[in-house]
């Protein structure tokens, strides 16, 4: 699978750049097909880094009620926790 396609965008939240500067950690959104292996390759070609560990976990999307009654979701989403090498870093900005 294409690596632009397994990783579908950097998570830029507060949590992310608190786990950035502390801890060398990124999130991503990825395909939810894609498993740690892949994910890890992934990054590795897209960015340039080397990665130490992925962590995964799969979001339901949330219930949501319109002014109509009727009932929707949001998207649910793959996020991956991304750990890289203590010398390595990545610039989303």
């Amino acid at each position: 699978m294409d690596p632009y396609k397994i990783i579908v965008r950097p998570m830029i939240t507060e949590k992310g750049t608190s786990l950035n500067e502390e801890l060398n950690q990124y999130p991503f959104e990825v395909h939810a097909d894609a498993n740690k292996a892949e994910i890890a390759a992934a990054i590795k070609q897209i960015y340039g880094v080397r990665v130490v560990n992925v962590r995964t976990m799969n979001r339901k999307g949330k219930v949501r009620h319109t002014r109509t009654r009727k009932v929707g979701h949001t998207k649910s989403f793959k996020r991956a926790v991304v750990t890289l090498h203590e010398e390595d870093h990545i610039d989303l900005f």
